[in-house]
């Protein structure tokens, strides 16, 4: 059963193509999830860390989460940001509401959802200052996450004229062709599988899969600052509730082809000082300087 979701604004082809273009935090079969920072307009690079990719923020800065679908096909992309969902403020579940995007569409989310035209900005902030320890929730600050579901497959009925000899019991009526044979014998067994709920969900999971709003967007493209050595680790990064802004957002209907999310990309993220505290980010070598016989022209006075 189809559902009213929410969606957003659809992206102009140009936009759309020159985002395409842009690096991704991480690169999934079915979407690219990618981290602007807003003040510098870059991308943050990842670093791969014990089988895990990190970025590393800069506090005080705003940043956007960039999402771009690499199939041919509508996807529901439900955005987690410190384990709590992006739109609607809760602990975060994949069978929550989300953003529908366009066949190769891209989008950026700035902020937490407020209404249908405004978003809270991201912002990079103390963990104590997050938006989730805010709201009593601290434990799943640090990390982004995107749980992807593809839409469940209706095929175009095809009518066919009506040949008096078959109901006269004259002729056989002819064989259709084999595309729409195999598409036939496969559609009870598709259907079976893309309806079934996962082994001991409730069932208030399952009435929310079936019920779950989703939302498309269309922004503009931004990106990374550069990330300076720093000696000691400091209080972790989270994100807060930032200032408003304007956001349009429209509903569509998505109805998905499992229960269970078709693919979940996550991204770890923490200040500089503190990835290079935990090894995730090399510290960086000194350069040697080599001693000059004549630093200064005259004597100075000894401190």
């Amino acid at each position: 059963m189809k559902t009213a979701l929410l969606s957003a604004l659809i992206l102009s082809g140009s936009i759309a193509a020159a985002l395409a273009c842009a690096p991704a935090a991480h690169a999934g079969n079915l979407v690219d999830v990618g981290v602007i920072d807003r003040d510098t307009g870059t991308t943050l690079p990842t670093h791969y860390h014990d089988g895990k990719l990190y970025i590393a923020g800069t506090p005080g800065h705003r940043y956007s989460v960039r999402i771009a679908n690499r199939t041919g096909a509508r996807v529901l992309t439900v955005l987690s940001v410190d384990g709590v969902n992006a739109i609607t403020g809760q602990t975060a579940d994949p069978y929550q509401s989300g953003y529908v995007l366009e066949p190769y569409q891209s989008t950026e989310v700035d902020g937490w959802r407020k209404n249908m035209s405004e978003v809270a900005q991201f912002n990079f902030t103390a963990l104590s200052d997050s938006y989730a320890a805010r709201t009593g929730r601290p434990n799943n600050v640090g990390v982004i996450g995107v749980a992807v579901f593809r839409e469940k497959y209706h095929p175009i009925p095809i009518e066919r004229e009506r040949d008096d000899r078959i109901s006269e019991g004259r002729a056989q009526p002819p064989a259709p062709p084999e595309s729409l044979a195999r598409a036939d014998a496969q559609a009870p067994k598709d259907a079976a599988a893309t309806t079934a709920a996962p082994a001991g969900a409730a069932p208030a999971a399952k009435a929310a899969t079936a019920q779950a709003p989703a939302m498309e967007a269309s922004r503009s493209y931004n990106g990374l600052a550069d990330a300076r050595p720093m000696p000691r680790k400091e209080e972790a990064l989270g994100t807060g509730h930032g200032a408003r802004e304007s956001s349009s957002a429209s509903y569509t209907s998505f109805e998905r082809e499992s229960s269970r999310p078709n693919e979940i990309d996550s991204v770890w993220y923490d200040s500089y000082r503190n990835l290079v505290a935990r090894g995730v980010i090399p510290a960086p070598r000194p350069i040697a300087v080599e001693p000059q016989p004549f630093p200064n022209g005259f004597v100075p006075d000894p401190s």
